[in-house]
C-alpha cells in the first residue's frame, strides 16, 4: 500500500516492497527458464561454415592419436564449425585412448561422435568425451570392459577402478548418467536402467543399441548416414573436408602397433647380431638395419621419435663395433647398449612399454641367433672363422715328395758351400747344405741325410776320389 511522509511524498511500506519483489520474480521465472531452455535445445548456428568429418575407423593405438591431432588441427586452423568424429572401432589401448579424449575436450572446435558400426570400449570413451552424440541404425555403444592383449578380463581392482572412473567422468561431461558408464565397466555393479525397464545384474556388461541409448540419454539423435547428422546440427549445406589419413600415416599406424614393434626390435637385434659374428655385410646386416629403420621411420612419423633419439641410437651402434676392435675392457660395450637402449626408448610413445619390448625383443633374439648359429654349423656360413679347405691331389695340389731317396747320391758342389749352396745330385741342380765345414766349388760331394725341408752332403776325399778315377 501506498503510505505518505510528512513531505508529502508517497513511498511504499517494507511489507509492499517484499511483496512486489516476490511477485516480479514469480511472473519472471517461467519465461527466464523458458528462455534458458530454448537456448540450450536450440544453440545459435552459423550462417555458413565448414564441417571436418574425421574416421575413427582403427584400434585405438598410437598412430590415431597421430592422426587426429593433426586432423583436429586442421579443423582449429580452418576454424571450422563443427568436427564429426565417423567411430567404429572395437576399442584399444587404454593410455591412447585417455590421449585421444583429452584432445577431444580441448579442441576449440565443436565436436560430435557419429557411431556409425561399434563403438565398443576405448571408442565409447572417446565417443562420450564429444559434445554431442549419434549414432546409426544397428550400432552399438558400450562393453568397455578392461582386457589384456589376449582378451582376457583384467582382474586388477586398481586398473578397473581408474578406467571406471574415467567412464563416469567422461558420461558426467554432458549430463548423462554415469551408473550406465560404469556398467559398460565393471562387471560386478547393479545398474538399474528405468528407461528401458530392465537392470544390469553382476556378471553382464552393458552394450546399447541405438535405440536404447537414445532412450537412455548416451544418443543424442539416430542418424543413418554422416549426412544426416550434419543436418540435425542444421548445417547440411555447408561445404564438408573429408580428413583421411596419409600413406604415412597408415604405415605408421601398423608399424606403432604393441606387437609390431616388437617384431621389429626381434629382427634389428637379431640381424645385428648375426651380422657382427660373421665377417662381411649380407643379408642378416641388411634385415636388422631395415627393421630398425621401420622402427623410427614409424615412431617419427607418429611424432614420438625426434632427432635426438635416432642420434643415440646411432651412437650406441657405432661404439657396439668399435667395441670389437678397440680394447676397452667393455666400456664401449656398455655405452654402445645404453645408447642403443636409451635412443630406442626415446623414440617410443611410452619409455617403460619401449624397454619392455626391447628386453623381450633381446632374449627372443638371442634364442634365435643361437638357433641359427645351430642349424648352419654344417653349412659354411660359420666357416669363415676357420679355413677348412684341403689341398688334396684329387683337387690338383701335389704334395711334396720324400727326399729320403736322395741319401747316398753322390755329385758336384756347383757353388762354395759355406754351408749352403748349389750342387749338382744325380743330373739335378739341388740346394744342398753341409754340417757346418765349407766345402770349394768343383768339389766331390756325397749326401748324408735328407728331411722335409734341407739335404746334407759331405765332401768326399780326393784319395778316394783320384782313386776311383784311376781305376776306371
Amino acid at each position: 500500500m501506498l503510505l505518505s511522509d510528512r513531505t508529502g511524498r508517497s513511498r511504499l511500506g517494507p511489507l509492499a516492497m517484499l511483496l512486489v519483489l516476490a511477485a516480479s520474480l514469480f511472473l519472471g521465472w517461467p519465461a527466464a527458464e523458458s528462455a534458458r531452455a530454448e537456448v540450450q535445445a536450440a544453440p545459435a548456428v552459423p550462417a555458413q561454415g565448414t564441417v571436418y568429418v574425421i574416421p575413427v575407423k582403427m584400434e585405438v593405438e598410437r598412430g590415431l592419436a597421430s592422426f587426429l591431432d593433426r586432423a583436429i588441427a586442421e579443423a582449429e586452423q580452418a576454424r571450422a564449425a563443427l568436427i564429426v568424429l565417423e567411430i567404429d572401432t572395437p576399442g584399444g589401448s587404454l593410455r591412447s585412448a585417455d590421449e585421444i579424449a583429452s584432445r577431444i575436450r580441448s579442441s576449440s572446435v565443436p565436436t560430435l561422435a557419429f557411431v556409425n558400426g561399434k563403438a565398443a570400449s576405448a571408442g565409447a570413451y572417446l565417443a562420450l568425451n564429444a559434445g554431442s552424440i549419434a549414432m546409426a541404425p544397428g550400432s552399438t555403444i558400450g562393453a568397455a570392459m578392461v582386457v589384456n592383449a589376449e582378451g582376457e578380463a583384467v582382474d586388477n581392482p586398481k586398473t578397473v577402478s581408474f578406467w571406471t572412473s574415467e567412464m563416469r567422468s567422461a558420461a558426467e561431461l554432458h549430463g548423462r548418467d554415469e551408473a550406465i558408464a560404469a556398467g559398460m565397466v565393471d562387471p560386478g555393479l547393479v545398474v538399474e536402467m528405468k528407461p528401458l525397464g530392465k537392470t544390469k545384474e553382476k556378471g553382464q556388461i552393458i552394450s546399447l543399441t541405438a535405440e536404447e541409448a537414445l532412450k537412455v540419454g548416451y544418443a543424442d539423435t539416430v542418424a543413418g548416414s554422416v549426412e544426416d547428422a550434419i543436418k540435425w546440427r542444421g548445417m547440411n549445406a555447408w561445404t564438408t573436408v573429408n580428413v583421411t589419413p596419409t600413406l604415412f600415416e597408415r604405415v605408421s599406424h601398423a608399424l606403432t602397433a604393441d606387437g609390431m614393434t616388437t617384431v621389429l626390435l626381434i629382427a634389428g637385434i637379431a640381424g645385428i647380431l648375426i651380422e657382427l659374428l660373421v665377417p662381411g655385410f649380407g643379408v642378416p646386416g641388411i634385415v636388422g638395419l631395415l627393421a630398425f629403420g621401420l622402427y623410427f621411420f614409424g615412431q617419427f612419423i607418429a611424432g614420438f621419435a625426434g632427432a635426438e633419439s635416432i642420434v643415440l641410437f646411432l651412437l650406441g651402434i657405432a661404439l657396439l663395433v668399435l667395441e670389437m676392435f678397440v680394447p676397452s675392457f667393455g666400456i664401449l660395450g656398455i655405452l654402445g647398449i645404453a645408447g642403443v637402449a636409451a635412443g630406442i626408448g626415446m623414440a617410443a610413445f611410452d619409455t617403460g612399454d619401449a624397454l619392455r619390448s626391447l628386453g623381450i625383443a633381446s632374449l627372443t633374439a638371442l634364442v634365435l641367433v643361437a638357433i641359427v648359429v645351430y642349424a648352419l654349423r654344417k653349412r659354411g656360413v660359420w666357416n669363415r672363422f676357420v679355413l677348412s679347405e684341403r689341398l688334396t691331389a684329387e683337387q690338383g695340389y701335389i704334395p711334396q715328395a720324400s727326399r729320403e731317396s736322395w741319401i747316398g747320391k753322390e755329385g758336384v758342389a756347383l757353388s762354395a758351400l759355406r754351408p749352403a749352396g748349389v750342387a749338382e745330385l744325380d743330373g739335378q741342380r739341388v740346394d744342398v747344405v753341409t754340417s757346418g765345414e765349407f766345402v770349394e766349388a768343383g768339389r766331390s760331394v756325397r749326401v748324408t741325410a735328407a728331411d722335409g725341408t734341407r739335404i746334407v752332403v759331405k765332401e768326399i776325399g780326393r784319395g778316394n776320389a783320384n782313386a776311383g778315377g784311376a781305376s776306371s
